[in-house]
């Protein structure tokens, strides 16, 4: 198409008012097109260096190999205790984090025969819109970013936590940060916010442990239903190796995958119509119906003193036969509550949750061992 300007007419040119990047480029300059919005790129230790730096003790290995074995046979219908993961809903904190690892070391040892407990060892948060991110994303607490000393700190917890004999179970929320920490863990899972993501999906279908899916935010278990299902299967993907280069990743599939039930925004779903509801989708799924239901968050109204109810009456259907709920997540530590983040980290209340409120030990070891009397006389029942 062709336009025609009467003679003498002139051609104006309007002043842009919007505040994008639109200045005429110098001659023989391209416009620049990538990395407008990023301030820095850092390069960051490779895997390899930090394993090589921090690497897993014969003593961390036998915890996450042994317990990696006793979960697939809960999974696989030959082993019938009960799962139970159990910690702070976050470590911010490395300190009073071993302070719990070995109060739970002493409390798992008198419940092992009825509960295999791991450690809740949370290192990343996802956020619905801002806030802190977890250990490795912001170790200081202070919004530095300090992720290069967040993945230390993190490697290094996994490492004395699993020496002690006591096993960890952890979200893995960016799929970079497995390659650095997924040897020292023996339990996974994947988040109410990420289960409908392609990319978790794939990373879980390349890890090495059993993988948890929990139902989405505002309730529906189909989409971690289809997640497990998408899990089990091979991927080919993008992701980097031990030496930090971009790779393919392809993967076998994990057919270690099982939904958690953590309630939504709304209503709880720890009932047993929606226990059964979840053990029919998976059944027409073709999946094997285990289940393990988180007693915080929606189910608990993310409410402390709630998680203890939905402790006991999950226990009460496991106890009457619903043989599908494999396990429970509790979310606990030092003390009881929760807090904010204080602009003056000194006024930080020590063993205290700084994300969801958590119960308090004392609390802690009444419910495992509530459980396990429980579990102790279903494993009777179930004995030839």
């Amino acid at each position: 198409m062709r336009f025609a300007l009467r003679r003498g007419a002139t051609i104006r040119f309007m002043r842009c008012k919007t505040s994008s990047p639109c200045r005429t480029q110098p001659a023989g300059r391209p416009a620049r097109t990538e990395n407008l919005h990023v301030l820095e790129l850092v390069p960051l230790i490779t895997p390899r260096t930090l394993k090589a730096e921090l690497p897993a003790s014969p003593a961390a290995i036998r915890t996450v190999v042994r317990t990696r074995r006793a979960l697939a046979g809960i999974l696989a219908g030959t082993d019938a205790r009960l799962v139970v993961v159990v910690g702070p809903c976050s470590i911010h904190d490395p300190r009073a984090a071993l302070e719990y690892a070995g109060r739970l070391k002493k409390l798992r040892a008198e419940v092992e025969d009825e509960l295999v407990v791991l450690m809740r060892v949370y290192f990343e948060k996802p956020r619905t819109t801002i806030g802190w991110k977890g250990l490795i994303y912001d170790p200081h607490m202070d919004g530095s970013a300090d992720i290069a000393c967040g993945l230390r700190s993190a490697r290094r917890l996994l490492l004395e936590i699993n020496a002690m004999g006591v096993p960890v179970g952890t979200e893995m929320l960016d799929p970079i940060v497995p390659q650095y920490t997924a040897d020292l863990v023996s339990w996974v899972a994947i988040g109410a916010r990420t289960t409908e993501s392609q990319t978790h999906r794939q990373m879980a279908s390349g890890l090495s442990m059993p993988v948890g899916f929990k139902n989405r935010t505002d309730g529906n278990v189909q989409v971690a239903v289809d997640a497990m299902e998408s899990a089990r299967r091979p991927h080919s993907f993008l992701g980097i190796d031990d030496d930090g280069r971009i790779a393919i990743v392809r993967t076998a599939g994990n057919e270690l995958g099982h939904l958690i039930l953590r309630g939504s925004r709304s209503r709880p779903n720890y009932d047993a119509a929606s226990i059964r509801d979840a053990a029919d989708r998976m059944k027409a799924a073709g999946l094997a119906s285990s289940i393990m239901v988180d007693c915080s968050h929606g189910n608990a109204g993310k409410k402390f003193e709630a998680e203890e109810q939905v402790w006991y009456d999950v226990l009460l259907q496991r106890s009457h036969g619903t043989s599908a709920i494999v396990g429970m997540m509790l979310e606990s530590n030092l003390e009881e509550g929760s807090q904010p983040i204080p602009a003056d980290l000194a006024k930080l209340r020590y063993g205290v949750s700084v994300t969801d409120e958590c119960v308090g030990w004392e609390t802690t070891e009444r419910m495992l061992r509530h459980g396990a009397d429980v579990m102790r006389r279903v494993l009777k029942r179930s004995t030839p």
